[in-house]
């Protein structure tokens, strides 16, 4: 269908004259292997919207990946604007049309990092004195589970011990309206997770602490949203990465894609307040989840 959309746009702004001839030739240029990807992603999740922004933001990620210069994707936008300008003339061709970012490429960190920049943030050279601190072992578990994840930072702030399931590998987690939804972590990041428990144990017992919150200052209190920040930046700085828990949030969610996940999925997983909307099409089992969760996540650990 996007497609014949595109081929009908096409047609429009020929007959009109309204744009040179060398214009038409670059919005095809520009527009044509997104329609393809498009086209694409429509038939391998059919019950998914049309205009999912997660199939916009994962072409844009190929195209990072691909060293597409920031000039040539800001000129894709617009061209991309130009063709929505034609879907927002008709009603029912709407449901193709995509919130459009409004991106300054040569400032703006981007809203996820490729899967090298990723593995080099897990590729720690520290010395072993400083690895072996609750500090270190707090930070590298904090990264680890945010991208292994993809919740949010207002959301790890607020694990419980007791939200954890050690039997199944799955946390409990509160978001957004207090909805409360369990979350797979995969075999390699639990792993990093029980390590960090360790770590945790003689800490608070040093600090005399009674907290139930998973994550701690250095006073043995609940750690806050705003030092989540603070230490995702200055430790991915370390590696040599730009990064924000958001952007490993938005991380997860492409990586996933590209592996073959179902958006459904990743919309359960990440606790999107328009699963209402979806949920009519499909119930993802606890189980389902998991076992699509080992297959798709690059670090989940599972083996086969």
């Amino acid at each position: 269908m996007i497609t014949k959309l595109f081929a009908d746009y096409l047609k429009s702004i020929t007959e009109q004259k309204a744009y040179s001839a060398n214009t038409i030739k670059a919005y095809k240029k520009d527009l044509e292997p997104f329609v393809q990807f498009l086209e694409k992603q429509h038939t391998e999740h059919p019950s998914t919207p049309k205009n999912d922004p997660l199939f916009l933001r994962l072409y844009l990620h190929q195209r990072i990946e691909e060293k597409v210069s920031n000039r040539s994707l800001a000129r894709f936008l617009s061209s991309l604007s130009s063709f929505q300008t034609f879907l927002s003339q008709t009603e029912k061709n709407k449901a193709y049309m995509f919130k459009l970012p409004k991106m300054k490429f040569s400032s703006k960190i981007p809203d996820f990092v490729p899967m090298s920049e990723i593995n080099k943030l897990f590729e720690t050279n520290r010395p072993l004195s400083e690895t072996k601190k609750y500090g270190f072992q707090r930070d590298f578990m904090i990264i680890s589970l945010l991208y292994a994840t993809g919740i949010r930072r207002e959301e790890i702030a607020n694990i419980k011990l007791a939200d954890i399931d050690k039997q199944v590998q799955t946390i409990a987690i509160t978001g957004k309206g207090n909805k409360v939804r369990m979350v797979p972590v995969g075999e390699n990041t639990f792993s990093e997770l029980e390590r960090y428990l360790v770590h945790r144990e003689r800490f608070i017992r040093d600090k005399s602490s009674k907290s139930p919150y998973l994550v701690l200052n250095k006073f043995g209190n609940p750690i806050t949203v705003r030092s989540i920040n603070r230490l995702v930046k200055k430790f991915a700085q370390k590696q040599g990465i730009e990064l924000t828990p958001h952007v490993l949030r938005h991380s997860f969610a492409t990586h996933l894609l590209e592996n073959g996940a179902d958006l459904l999925l990743i919309k359960e997983i990440l606790g999107h307040a328009s699963l209402s909307t979806t949920q009519k099409y499909t119930h993802v089992t606890a189980e389902a989840m998991k076992k699509v969760y080992n297959k798709a996540h690059p670090r989940s650990g599972a083996k086969g």
